[in-house]
């Protein structure tokens, strides 16, 4: 199969769907890999080490969407993007659609199919190819926390740590899934005082039992949110719903009940966000204030920490770019159902029922 890897062209975004050592494992295989020039550069991969991996080197990403059978990226395409697709290309990639009508429109109209990293599962229900990014976003978010709590950012002033005679800062976790879990490993390395709150007590008993005194795990209730929350020098927004919006957790009364200068960091704006106050943010003006909170809402956290997070996702990544260049996506989703959710646009028809629910559109299984 002829594989193809645009450059990303989304604000900051810097990883690289395919790195050289894939691209060297593809060719092996039999697959023809071409990589738009530059692609690799912000994680630090030439042009040479591509050719010298035995891809071919294309000027522009038109050239990459006119040839490629497969288009693998890693952030979900943009609109000009959407418009090079056509009917019969496959797209591997995130998509989160469910927050994202325009971006939906766009695929359904160009009549490619696109399988969605977020939504492909493993057999333990979990997200094979979400994960590597989850864990990223969610120790990246204490980093990012930590500075929006300083004045220069109109924070409140608060070191997380503390210091000996100064209490820590009060750091509260909303779920206890991956990037949640992440989270509050690096919250309870900095010496935070940590809450994580969450609906799964079975979540809850592990994460008992992993840091045992070093946090503090609550059932997720509307008061239960309320009363920590509104009490809290940071907040991590880290819930998640497979391919659906994320549920709003976190209404704007309660930020403004927060004290002024508190920070609010939302992993899950990806999926909507799970704060009323939420919006969408970039890396080039990541914080904004509202009600007097800092709030953190960038779409691709991830993509700061280009380098580690491109290898971390083509680890998880490559053997279904393998299973669907080697045999073709239809066969490639026949044989493995968890592919098969990934599954999300097919010949201009929405094939993931939670994007449909979500964008009110009409869900039609794949094979129907």
């Amino acid at each position: 199969m002829l594989i193809g890897v645009p450059k990303e062209i989304k604000n900051h975004e810097y990883r690289v769907g395919l790195v050289p050592s894939s691209v060297n494992d593809l060719v092996h295989a039999g697959h023809e890999v071409i990589v738009q020039t530059g692609a690799g550069a912000g994680i630090g991969s030439s042009d040479d080490e591509y050719l010298a991996a035995g891809a071919r080197i294309i000027g522009t990403a038109k050239e990459i969407f006119e040839k490629a059978e497969m288009i693998v990226k890693v952030k979900e395409p943009q609109l000009v993007e959407c418009e090079m697709l056509r009917p019969g290309q496959l797209l591997f990639t995130y998509l989160h659609l469910a927050p994202d009508p325009d971006q939906t429109s766009a695929l359904i109209k160009s009549g490619a199919t696109a399988i969605a990293y977020e939504t492909v599962t493993a057999e333990d229900r979990s997200l094979p190819l979400l994960t590597p990014m989850s864990e990223v976003a969610g120790r990246m978010s204490i980093q990012v926390g930590a500075a929006a709590l300083q004045k220069a950012s109109g924070g409140s002033g608060v070191l997380l740590g503390g210091v000996p005679g100064v209490a820590p800062a009060k750091v509260v976790i909303l779920g206890g899934g991956v990037s949640g879990t992440a989270a509050a490993e690096m919250a309870v390395g900095l010496r935070a005082e940590v809450v994580v709150i969450d609906r799964s007590l079975k979540r809850l008993r592990e994460l008992s039992d992993l840091f045992g005194n070093q946090l503090k795990t609550v059932y997720s209730t509307v008061d239960a949110i309320d009363r920590y929350v509104t009490d809290a020098d940071l907040v991590i927004g880290a819930v998640l719903i497979p391919g659906d919006a994320a549920p709003k957790l976190v209404s704007r009364d309660m930020v403004k009940r927060m004290r002024d200068g508190s920070a609010l960091v939302d992993i899950a704006i990806d999926q909507g966000g799970c704060f009323e106050t939420s919006r969408p943010t970039s890396h080039a003006e990541p914080v904004y204030i509202d009600e007097g909170c800092v709030h953190y809402c960038v779409t691709n956290m991830p993509g700061a920490v280009a380098r580690t997070s491109a290898f971390a996702l083509n680890n998880a990544t490559l053997p279904f770019v393998h299973a669907l260049a080697s045999k073709g996506w239809e066969q490639a989703v026949r044989d493995d159902k968890h592919l098969l959710n990934g599954l999300n646009i097919h010949a201009g028809k929405v094939t993931y029922k939670a994007v449909a629910d979500a964008l009110h559109l009409e869900y039609v299984p794949y094979g129907a």
